[in-house]
């Protein structure tokens, strides 16, 4: 398998990392032997921050967003599928609320509701599987180096096992199993590759809940290549933040999102970049982007409709490399509103619900 290499623009796959699933049930091993530490290089133990377990809520976040922690290492890297740079320079410079414990406890359907309240009963099975007690560690914790001071860590357990320092827990649903496919996902790769970094430990365990029924555990040593590629990146961009620095966006939907809070509103300012080559290439290579869009999207819909008139009333068509469906959606009662609002406008007035408006990016061309 290939070595994990930072800085990486954007993940689009689960890379390999110095990980191997442990013969519990079933048994399926991802491993490269991992870089070994230089004798006489014993890291330090970790500083504890402050103690956690009387913080409120509100008071462990502040102590969070004075740097950047294990759950935060691959998104400052570039390397996280649901966050982005931009929306985590954003939260740690206060711009956007981190708290995403909102309605968490009375949300039954939200999956961090489900990942806290499953979270002891995993911590449980990993006990009665490895024989492998564990124990909360209510702290956060500091890189010993005053240089790295910016890297903190909050770790779910710690093992009473003087091999393994580390227990990271992970659930999953359906969309997020297919990030395990192949083994640990890169971006848990970097959380605990930053734990293992702030806590000097050599070694740690993963365990997982697949969509409520299948649980792994997975071994993760360190790795000095890695730590040293992540504590550089982690630094780049904690500078952003210490600068006030917007860090590039990368094409996600979080950066669109983390663009769109940036710079919510429009002052009717017009800026000439003509005489700017890189924005004018910059421009040009849009506008062609879009038409390839364009033209893709025509195609699609043509090869689309070639085979829904091919199917005629047929409500399932299969083929080498699989299948399409057309179904007809279950009927549905909504109330008309303007109907509703044309019988009693006063409604409106005892009723009103503001939409705040967006900005609109629009390309326009010369004929």
């Amino acid at each position: 398998m290939n070595d994990l290499t930072l800085p990486i623009q954007s993940p689009s796959s689960n890379d390999s990392q110095s990980v191997k699933e442990l013969a519990l049930e079933p048994v399926v091993v991802n491993h490269r032997s991992s870089q070994i530490r230089p004798a006489g290089h014993e890291p330090k133990s970790a500083r504890r921050l402050a103690d956690t377990k009387n913080l409120s809520h509100q008071e462990w976040l502040a102590v969070r967003n004075t740097g950047i922690g294990g759950s935060d290492a691959a998104a400052a890297c570039g390397l996280n599928p649901y966050m982005s740079m931009l929306e985590l320079w954003l939260i740690k410079t206060g711009r956007q609320n981190p708290d995403l414990s909102d309605g968490l406890m009375e949300n039954a359907y939200s999956p961090l509701y489900w990942g806290k309240e499953l979270e002891p009963l995993i911590a449980k099975y990993y006990t009665a599987k490895t024989g492998n007690k564990v124990r909360r560690v209510n702290a956060v914790l500091q890189h010993p180096d005053p240089d790295k001071s910016f890297m903190l860590a909050n770790i779910d357990y710690a093992v009473n096992k003087s091999e393994v320092g580390v227990l990271e827990i992970k659930t999953t649903g359906e969309h997020g199993a297919k990030l395990w496919k192949h083994g640990v996902p890169l971006y848990v790769t970097c959380q605990v590759q930053h734990q293992l970094a702030v806590t000097g430990k050599s070694l740690a365990h993963v365990c997982v809940l697949i969509c409520g029924h299948e649980a792994r555990v997975y071994e993760i040593k360190r790795d000095e290549l890695i730590i040293n590629q992540l504590i550089n990146q982690e630094r780049r961009f904690w500078e952003y933040v210490q600068q006030d620095v917007p860090p590039p966006a990368d094409g996600s939907e979080s950066a669109a999102k983390a663009l769109s809070q940036l710079y919510p509103t429009s002052q009717g300012e017009i800026i000439d970049y003509r005489d700017n080559d890189i924005l004018n290439t910059w421009f040009n290579q849009l506008t062609e982007q879009k038409k390839l869009i364009d033209h893709h999207q025509h195609r699609f819909d043509f090869l689309k409709q070639q085979i829904q008139q091919v199917m005629k009333t047929a409500e399932l068509a299969t083929f080498d490399n699989g299948s399409v469906s057309w179904k007809k959606a279950k009927d549905s009662v909504s109330l008309d509103t303007k109907a509703l609002l044309k019988d009693q406008p006063e409604l409106l007035n005892q009723y009103p619900q503001v939409r705040q408006g967006s900005r609109r990016f629009l390309v326009n061309t010369k004929a």
